[in-house]
């Protein structure tokens, strides 16, 4: 019986100590003690490689490598007491009972882009980080049209994977090959083939998870509730996601890629009001996001306009394209000369960064993590049922002009989206929404007084749009994380508070995301400012 009592003593002395300038000797001690549960819980001799402490010279670099937001990156953000970078399934599991048993904070991270940097800040500390960049192993299976990923691979590595095996094969992911799968996957997760072929949790097939007991589960034995849980309720909520098994998708041999740009003087804002009525309803096969950014004028000096950017992928000819959109949308005034055609793995290099792939960039460039590298940012989120007036644009430009930096983007809908159930997956926002809106600002200055000026213009044009997009409720993509939208406690509260952002991220999802939260993880182990709550009175 001695031991749990030391046990129990150890942590509340690092309780304590955490709070106080006596960080580094608690740090130590639960170093030693959590290392110590791990070996006796693991046959793996050479598990402290794995566990990295405060003390530990590589601890900086190892939490750096995947901060993605410079924002919680300072002096002041709060850090873990360790970082535990498993290799093999063994090691979550064994780290997850641990954790467990001494009743510390896991923040599970795959590839470090959550907009918030939840997967490696937190409010209630001290917390440690399972990074799971080890985890990254990648089996693609063209006869049967599925792969295999683990949670720590990037998009660009199975992007790359596939493009290894066939030429006529993709996945339907995000356009930035430094996200993690872990995170993207189940959140929802698009890209660029969102019309075709929807998410990229509507193309899950399985799954694996290690839950609060540290048992190993798959698509079978978690059951389905589970399994519709982690396709777009957030994973993080309900255990560690370990991998998905996803379905392929076809591509042809040829795809077409172009951008189009045009100030106000080059009548942007009609060209706005048209693109509202095709993205969404024109061809499965194209998708035509649309980029909006205050510039300075070119024919008013020191006065500023702005851009509108239509950044397309068509899986097809763009001789065919340019027929549809000659028909559908006369303003943009597409030619075959403004087209690209190529191959789809050259169209993902081309949309990640188009000027890197004009000087050269081959498919090997999506192996690079581009590790510890981080600009300031803010996301926010918008779902748009209704198409917003020419007057109501042009209120929208004056107060961007006005704030002076944050930006949209603008993300098409329809298609596909249209045709799969708001019920389907725990992701909600299908039919009824015509787009996406991201609100995005990034910046250089590190500066305090910039950062919240910056943040400050995010929140003003936010409240700006309220008029122009969905109520009742004011609907969020959960991958674009936002905490501005409300924070859990996790008090006697906690369900209430759940609801004010689970009902923006989840709509009529949430209860029953709750209710599977509740069974799977009782005791709300699994947590983090936005996750999924369990019924009053379980906690």
């Amino acid at each position: 019986m001695a031991k749990p009592i030391l046990f129990s003593l150890s942590f509340f002395l690092l309780t304590v100590f955490y709070t106080s300038l006596a960080a580094p000797p608690a740090s130590e001690s639960f170093y030693t003690t959590f290392l110590n549960c791990l070996k006796q819980n693991n046959t793996d001799p050479s598990i402290s490689n794995i566990v990295f402490p405060q003390s530990n010279p590589s601890f900086s670099t190892v939490l750096q490598n995947y901060i993605r937001n410079a924002r919680f990156n300072t002096s002041s953000t709060s850090k873990p007491l360790i970082i535990v970078t498993p290799k093999q399934t063994s090691h979550i599991q064994s780290t997850v009972i641990c954790a467990k048993t001494v009743n510390v904070q896991i923040k599970i991270r795959s590839g470090g882009h959550d907009y918030e940097g939840i997967s490696y800040i937190s409010n209630q500390s001290p917390f440690i980080i399972l990074d799971m960049f080890n985890l990254r192993t990648i089996n693609v299976d063209i006869q049967n049209e599925v792969a295999f990923i683990q949670a720590g691979a990037t998009l660009g590595e199975v992007y790359y994977r596939i493009y290894e095996k066939s030429k006529v094969h993709g996945f339907p992911a995000g356009v930035c090959p430094t996200v993690g799968v872990g995170g993207h996957f189940s959140g929802g997760g698009y890209g660029t083939m969102l019309r075709k072929y929807g998410l990229s949790t509507d193309n899950i097939i399985d799954a694996e998870i290690v839950d609060v007991k540290g048992r190993l589960l798959n698509r079978k034995s978690m059951g389905e509730d589970l399994f519709w849980a982690i396709r777009g309720g957030g994973g993080a909520s309900f255990g560690v996601v370990l991998s998905y098994t996803v379905k392929l998708v076809s591509v042809p041999e040829t795809v077409t890629v172009f951008r189009i740009e045009k100030t106000l003087e080059q009548n942007a804002t009609d060209l706005v009001v048209q693109w509202q009525q095709v993205a969404p309803t024109t061809d499965n096969r194209l998708f035509m996001r649309l980029l909006l950014q205050p510039i300075s004028s070119k024919t008013v000096k020191g006065t500023k306009t702005l851009r509108a950017s239509v950044v397309a992928l068509f899986l097809g000819g763009a001789e065919e394209l340019v027929g549809i959109l000659g028909k559908e949308f006369p303003l943009l005034g597409l030619k075959k000369t403004d087209c690209l055609e190529l191959s789809w793995i050259n169209s993902v290099l081309w949309y990640n960064n188009a000027n890197e792939f004009k000087n050269g960039a081959k498919p090997e460039s999506l192996l690079d993590r581009n590790l510890n590298s981080a600009s300031f940012g803010k996301r926010k989120s918008d779902y748009v049922q209704k198409a917003i007036p020419k007057d109501g644009l042009n209120l929208i430009w004056k107060k961007m002009i006005e704030l002076g930096k944050v930006g949209f983007v603008f993300n098409p809908y329809g298609g596909r989206m249209d045709e799969i159930p708001a019920d389907a997956t725990p992701f909600p926002h299908r039919a009824g929404n015509l787009f996406k809106i991201q609100f995005s600002v990034n910046w250089d200055d590190p500066a305090p007084n910039a950062t919240l000026n910056y943040l400050n213009q995010a929140k003003s044009l936010y409240s700006f749009m309220e008029p122009y997009v969905s109520k009742n409720p004011r609907s969020a993509y959960i991958n674009y994380r936002d905490l501005d939208i409300g924070i859990n406690s996790f008090g006697k509260n906690s369900y209430e508070e759940g609801k004010v952002y689970g009902a923006k991220y989840f709509n009529n999802n949430f209860d029953r995301l709750v209710k599977i939260k509740t069974a799977v993880d009782p005791d709300n182990f699994f947590r983090n400012e936005q996750s999924i709550p369990v019924l009053a009175g379980k906690v």
